[in-house]
């Protein structure tokens, strides 16, 4: 008995099994056009992520054999990130002084690599200073790299908020030496001195279809209601405002991540992305981890502060890639829309060093919804309820036989 359970079971998680890596457990289809060598690429368009499950779990590639047989082919998903290194070089403090026209701070780096930012901590907690940074290779004459760059810090119940790091281009002198224009005297803390080289990712810039500006004046703040053409992958968000004065405001980004209709109307949950401070000296650009998304929540807290006039809100996300593995015929297809499925585990993840660097591109068919398998539905034994009140009648009456004869017999 116990062997014949086993077996049913197995049974039942192998046809379970088999079942779940078919097509018709998906919604949708695009046939992949152009298969000619193992290894191929493809870019996700931007009306396909809204089909498909937050974390991209439910992407698959199955083909269709000349046989009517279904294989799936293997893929990784790549995003187009930019690319960061930096490697710290090591440095002296040489001296601290100051004139009439401010305070300096001598570097020395004793070798010849060269360096194109300097991150700067004071004690101070506020202060708003304007520096200058020159480049010596006998501190006798002193060559300019940058000029009336400013630092900034701000902390308080409301901001904490520090803009402190030099950027610029890479130089290559041992002496770097920093003028600070302040009355009071920085307390540097510590400085930290880089080569920092970034590769830019590839985006896609995204169309926004609405966007609704709010004053909320019992809370004192902005809130900018937008809505993007499709449910897209986002990571950056620019926002530009066209003030010329300073301005350092609180800001939050959120995106409408659930909904429920309820008997007073809809319910939005909105999940936060990011949050910061809108400033005068930075580019305000908000970066986030990939997150497919179609409304967006933007609130700036202005407190006291008149609000601040936006430009234009632009945003923007990785270009998604799909890098498959084609090893035999078929008709292949790719699959997506299940929300029950994980994320595939390939073998190909531990050797992505195999992978040929240059792969073509293929095209992507229109999007087909898939059909599902229709079971007949069977009819009941008894149609008439008189013939089943009836074979019910009889079943008693029989029951009532037997105990009055059981009785008896004892």
């Amino acid at each position: 008995m116990k062997l014949a359970i086993k077996s049913y079971t197995s049974f039942l998680l192998l046809l379970c099994s088999y079942s779940y890596g078919q097509m018709e457990q998906y919604d949708y289809k695009r046939e992949l056009k152009g298969i000619s060598e193992q290894w191929h690429t493809m870019i996700l368009p931007n009306n396909f992520f809204g089909r498909v499950s937050q974390n991209l779990s439910d992407i698959r590639i199955f083909g269709i054999t000349a046989n009517n047989d279904t294989v799936e082919s293997p893929y990784l998903l790549r995003l187009a990130t930019e690319k960061i290194s930096r490697k710290e070089v090591a440095f002296k403090t040489l001296n601290a002084s100051h004139n009439d026209k401010g305070f300096y701070f001598t570097f020395e780096i004793p070798t010849t690599e060269p360096i194109n930012q300097i991150k700067l901590e004071f004690k101070q907690p506020n202060f708003d200073w304007r520096l200058k940074l020159e480049g010596s290779l006998n501190q006798q004459e002193w060559f300019t790299i940058i000029e009336n760059y400013r630092i900034l810090s701000i902390k308080n119940e409301i901001t904490d908020f520090r803009f402190t790091t030099l950027t610029f281009p890479s130089s290559k002198y041992r002496f770097f030496r920093l003028l600070i224009d302040s009355k009071e005297k920085p307390e540097l803390a510590a400085a930290r001195i880089a080569q920092s080289e970034i590769t830019d990712g590839i985006f896609k810039k995204y169309p926004i279809k609405k966007t609704y500006t709010k004053e909320n004046k019992q809370l004192k703040q902005t809130e900018i209601d937008i809505e993007l053409q499709f449910a897209v992958p986002i990571s950056h968000i620019n926002i530009g405002i066209t003030d010329t004065f300073d301005y350092y405001r609180p800001i939050t980004i959120k995106y409408l991540s659930d909904s429920l209709e309820t008997e007073q109307g809809w319910k939005y949950n909105y999940s936060t992305l990011a949050s910061g401070t809108l400033n005068s000296i930075d580019e305000n650009e908000f970066t986030f981890s990939s997150t497919t998304l179609q409304k967006l929540k933007i609130i700036i807290r202005n407190q006291d502060n008149q609000a601040l006039t936006l430009d234009s809100i632009k945003a923007k996300g990785y270009v998604h890639k799909l890098v498959a593995r084609f090893t035999e015929p078929a008709t292949y297809f790719l699959t997506y829309g299940n929300n029950n499925v994980s994320k595939p585990k390939y073998d190909i993840k531990q050797f992505e060093n195999k992978i040929p660097e240059t792969l073509t591109t293929l095209d992507l068919g229109d999007e087909q919804s898939i059909e599902k398998t229709k079971f007949s539905k069977t009819d009941p034994l008894f149609k008439n309820k008189t013939w089943l009140w009836t074979v019910m009648t009889a079943i008693i009456l029989l029951l009532g036989w037997f105990s009055v004869k059981m009785i008896r017999n004892k």
